[in-house]
């Protein structure tokens, strides 16, 4: 039987069932079975005596022992129940049908003894069981594997055509039939022994068949290090084969351009961080290999000073640099902030920004300007990716915000050059690094772990709904100061509607709270015209308005040291790390910033966790790490992505970040030894390899 064999074929599936399995489950192939892990398990070595059972094991699955000594049906119409009286000396526990009733009345005889499995209820003393797993003893005991069974995921469609989880649990032991002696291993022999791993086999049938609980922690250990491990060779393939050409721009020169800018115009002295990440990417650049670098670090620690100052490096070395934002606001804020930084340095007026709204003169000059060389830094929007965008010389590409982007569009800057630019990565957003070594694994990663000097902490407050006066008044008391206030509301695309709802709404409010002329409130969305989308930041930016009510398009990009207030209104909608990003937008002056995190008064568990984190620490990491927890990485920092997604079936990023560091070791260790692991021994780790293979990354040589 063949891993790839459409499951409806499988005996007991059939064309109707293997659709609803391929919609709801995912199961199309009868590998796809074999791999479709239970998420729990229920011991079946244990039987309960009914006359022992208490209340507190209501709704707690438990097994019994007993004969049936009669049934009944009561009721009529929808509500018609099908009543079966089961005894096992001790007492007498009622078993009840309300679907299927003539398919189990079918299956049940009077007198014989049966394993019973459910959940009670109690009423007035007496047990009930609603819908319980019921086999004769002689069947149960003929299977052998009576140890712990596992309990599968399933759906009402599923469970409605007999596929719940016993259904499928009786699926996979059909499979398990044909499947037990050709289960084929996927890991060399010298890597189970190194680390002391189960066969592949074995793993399998003790994930779903478990012999002990021990026997179950090792099939699933073996398990999670082979995904871990297969997307780990993956990823650091792709690295092998980006370092060992000699494909890289050379940019060995310090000149003018960078000289005269760090003697004579830097904004502040260079935090030990920004240093430190400098040099790498000068040991990059001048390595002959090609740089991918990713640059963390967090909202105003200085990444923009990183990136200008490798861009001047390029413009010495006779090489032109872009660099692509996110959002017009942010490609705008970036242009603003490097031109400004560049006044009377020999790069000045050689900085042109492009985005979808460029007027088409405009737009004309600066690609005629790019394409011969004068000018030497394009930021931009992802309009940067059109065919008509040439450069003379592209050697430096930076990517704000990356995950932001497609792949396809990141991919069609490399090929802007003869061969592909250096690359460097920049993010806000930190990265818990279990989650980096397997999105951005591929790439050398830097971080800026220290603020520059004079940032004072931001201050953070939860506050709830009775407390609205006492926030209008600290806006009040900060206005009065001469600073400026964000309030910023959630936009979920799945209730679009009632956020811009809520925004308008709360825009109405806070007029009314502040009115003209002491007061001038602005608004800024995404759906507005890029040109009033301008001028409410331009109008904020520059002073004239008190408070901007937004939504969270502002969290990239708006850089207003003024600003010493930011409102976060239904904080417990964001995730952990738009939070962060949107309390960043403050504290960018020497004033003391403050965030307020205002929610509702009935919080999830989750969301409670997250405000009093927040509150806790200004800590980015810390505040990844945990937000990894709570949302598990398919949604983290918004990665999961078109051709980025982690799909993971049985590892976890947020709790098996021991096995994922030793799966990365070994891997790194086999491919220093064997880079195309086209040794014979190497064979299984060459198709393991394939098979996780990131689609996210171009081939480095393809491009020469």
């Amino acid at each position: 039987m063949r891993a790839d064999m459409d499951i409806k074929f499988l005996s007991g599936v059939g064309e109707k069932r293997a659709q609803l399995l391929a919609t709801e489950a995912g199961i199309r192939t009868v590998g796809d079975l074999l791999h479709y892990y239970p998420h729990r398990y229920i011991d079946r070595t244990k039987v309960f005596r009914i006359g022992s059972l208490t209340e507190e094991q209501s709704n707690v699955h438990v097994q019994l022992r007993g004969r049936i000594t009669g049934f009944a049906y009561l009721g009529e119409g929808p509500k018609k129940r099908l009543s079966v009286s089961l005894s096992d000396g001790s007492g007498v526990a009622e078993l009840i049908w309300f679907q299927r009733t003539t398919w189990i009345e079918k299956q049940l005889e009077v007198g014989r003894e049966y394993m019973v499995l459910g959940k009670p209820t109690f009423f007035r003393g007496e047990v009930s069981i609603v819908h319980p797993e019921i086999e004769l003893v002689e069947k149960f005991l003929s299977r052998g594997n009576l140890g712990m069974q596992g309990v599968y995921s399933t759906t009402e469609k599923l469970t409605a055509i007999g596929l719940g989880s016993k259904g499928i649990y009786n699926l996979v032991c059909t499979l398990w039939e044909h499947a037990k002696g050709h289960i084929a291993e996927t890991l060399p022999e010298q890597v189970i022994r190194q680390c002391n791993l189960l066969p592949r086999a074995e793993a399998l049938q003790n994930i779903h068949f478990p012999s002990s609980h021990q026997m179950l922690q090792r099939a699933i250990y073996r398990l999670k290090f082979e995904e871990l491990f297969g997307v780990q060779l993956g990823i650091l393939s792709v690295k092998a084969g980006r370092t060992t050409l000699q494909n890289g721009f050379m940019f060995p020169r310090v000149g003018e351009m960078f000289r005269d800018f760090y003697e004579n115009h830097l904004p502040f002295a260079l935090t030990g961080a920004q240093k430190r990440v400098i040099k790498e990417i000068r040991r990059d650049t001048t390595s002959g290999h090609q740089m991918n670098r990713l640059l963390q670090g967090d909202v105003g620690s200085g990444k923009t000073l990183v990136a200008l100052m490798s861009m001047l490096l390029a413009a010495d070395n006779g090489f032109q640099s872009c660099m692509m934002a996110p959002t017009e606001i942010l490609a705008r804020q970036h242009h603003a902030s490097i031109s400004k930084m560049l006044a009377g340095t020999p790069a000045e007026g050689r900085v042109a920004v492009l985005t979808g709204s460029t007027k088409t003169r405009e737009r004309r000059e600066i690609l005629e300007r790019t394409l011969s060389g004068e000018v030497l830094i394009l930021v931009g929007t992802h309009a940067l990716i059109e065919d008509r965008v040439q450069f003379d010389n592209l050697g430096l590409v930076v990517i704000d915000e990356q995950h932001r982007f497609g792949v396809d569009q990141r991919a069609k800057l490399w090929t802007k050059n003869r061969q592909t630019p250096h690359i460097l990565v920049m993010t806000a957003t930190p990265i818990p690094r279990t989650l980096a070594m397997t999105l951005y694994g591929d790439l050398d990663v830097s971080v800026i772990d220290e603020m520059p000097a004079g940032r004072k902490p931001i201050k953070t407050y939860h506050f709830k709904e009775e407390m609205r006066l006492k926030l209008f008044g600290f806006m009040k008391s900060e206005i009065a100061k001469g600073r400026q206030v964000y309030v910023v509301y959630p936009l979920i695309k799945e209730s679009e509607a009632l956020d811009y709802q809520n925004l308008y709404d709360g825009f109405d409010n806070i007029v009314q709270e502040f009115p003209l002329p002491e007061y001038k409130v602005g608004v800024i969305h995404g759906k507005m015209p890029p040109e009033d989308k301008a001028e409410s930041m331009k109008l904020f930016a520059e002073g004239v308005n008190h408070i901007l009510v937004a939504t969270s398009v502002i969290e990239v990009g708006v850089d207003v040291p003024n600003a010493t207030v930011m409102v976060i209104e239904s904080a417990e909608r964001f995730g952990l790390s738009q939070l962060h990003q949107l309390r960043g937008r403050v504290g960018r002056g020497g004033n003391q910033s403050y965030c307020v995190l205002m929610s509702g008064d009935k919080l999830s568990r989750d969301a409670e966790a997250r405000l009093a984190a927040m509150v806790e620490t200004n800590d980015g990491f810390r505040l990844s790490e945990l937000d990894l927890r709570l949302r598990g990485a398919g949604d983290v920092n918004g990665t999961r992505q078109s051709g980025e997604a982690i799909d993971l079936q049985i590892a976890s990023l947020s709790t098996d970040g021991q096995i994922l560091e030793q799966a990365r070791l070994i891997a790194s260790a086999l491919l220093d030894d064997d880079p195309n692991l086209s040794q014979p021994q190497n064979a299984k780790l060459a198709a393991l390899r394939d098979r996780y293979k990131p689609k996210t990354n171009i081939d480095y040589g393809m491009i020469s």
